[in-house]
């Protein structure tokens, strides 16, 4: 059956029907629906709920005709694994409460089965499966092996990265030891959730972009490459995904996978240029584009489908996750956008 669905097709860059659409945070802080349920349970309270988790996750494909389901959790989910505390601030995002800043601390580290400490993931992916019962595939994600570990020592979000790139120049082999740990980890979790029923995963490197293409290939392409071939057995599509990496595309599709995921930092077009015909490619819609009226909105959506060669090897995404702001007509205009769209050979045809 997976066969069938045409986000899947796309990742393997076969012939498809029409472009399919999912958008990264589709599922959450936007939606009424969602806001509602935090009022009763936390975000930390919904990953750990199979139940809360598999609603959280279906609520949008209630609304919009998705071609994905994502699954609803956190990326920061292994740190529990790790022994690390953390919680979410109001307005500050994570905070993590003890992290590792010397190579002493990296020592004292030890790796986890993660589906044994993180087994209430794998249990939301089987309940959204049933729940979906074909109609999309759902795709799994981790954080890559350098974002989560940028966590870990940041001790939380950051704009100059001051720990973690002092710790990879002061300390390389210290640093070296560290991805091998959280590397080891994010492919047996990745794993998990294929076994437990994700028919795509999605690696998340959402600090890539504060790297040098050297530091990149130096201290994160050999983890990240790890990774992604370790789950080529499975095969199932492997998307890799970076924020604010429009100079590290040609080094990021060297760690493998089928699809490369970009930002709206670089036209689609350049994109598709330097990641080449062997990769599919996932993008890159500005979240901000989401609050234009709705004919640019939609203006802006076709000019990416008409520069993306769209129905080849294609999956329309934002560049980044839906804002909680973002209305949802917004992205009910999207979805219809990207889903009527006709190259000029169809419209000639009158398909």
């Amino acid at each position: 059956m997976d066969d069938a669905f045409r986000f899947i097709r796309a990742c393997r860059r076969e012939p498809v029907d029409r472009v399919p659409v999912w958008l990264m945070r589709q599922a959450g802080r936007y939606l009424p629906e969602y806001r509602e349920l935090r009022k009763e349970h936390s975000i930390i309270e919904i990953c750990h709920s199979p139940e809360l988790a598999a609603r959280v996750t279906l609520q949008p494909l209630e609304r919009f005709d998705l071609d994905a389901a994502i699954l609803f959790a956190d990326i920061l989910l292994p740190l529990e694994g790790f022994g690390i505390d953390f919680e979410f601030a109001s307005g500050e995002g994570p905070v993590i409460a003890n992290p590792i800043r010397s190579p002493e601390d990296i020592d004292a580290l030890q790796g986890f089965d993660p589906e044994r400490k993180l087994g209430y993931v794998g249990d939301a992916v089987r309940e959204i499966r049933e729940a979906l019962a074909g109609r999309v595939p759902l795709i799994g994600f981790a954080a890559a092996p350098f974002t989560l570990a940028s966590y870990m020592v940041e001790g939380g979000s950051s704009r100059r990265y001051l720990y973690v790139k002092s710790l990879m120049y002061t300390h390389p082999q210290a640093w070296e030891r560290l991805m091998r740990v959280v590397r080891e980890v994010t492919r047996d979790y990745l794993a998990a959730q294929i076994e437990a029923g994700a028919q795509a995963v999605q690696l998340f490197d959402s600090w890539a972009g504060c790297l040098s293409p050297v530091d990149y290939r130096d201290f994160v392409l050999p983890h990240s490459s790890w990774v992604l071939e370790g789950l080529n057995a499975y095969g199932v599509p492997r998307i890799h995904f970076g924020t604010d990496t429009a100079t590290l595309l040609g080094a990021m599709k060297e760690a493998g996978g089928e699809v490369i995921g970009v930002d709206w930092r670089i036209p689609i077009d350049q994109a598709r240029r330097v990641i080449g015909p062997d990769f599919a490619v996932q993008g890159n819609l500005d979240p901000a584009a989401l609050f234009a009226p709705k004919p640019a909105l939609a203006a802006r959506v076709n000019e990416i489908l008409s520069a993306a060669d769209a129905m080849r090897g294609f999956i329309f995404n934002l560049g980044h996750g839906v804002w909680p702001e973002t209305p949802p007509d917004a992205v009910q205009t999207v979805v219809e956008t990207v889903h009527a769209f006709q190259t000029p050979s169809d419209r000639r045809a009158g398909a």
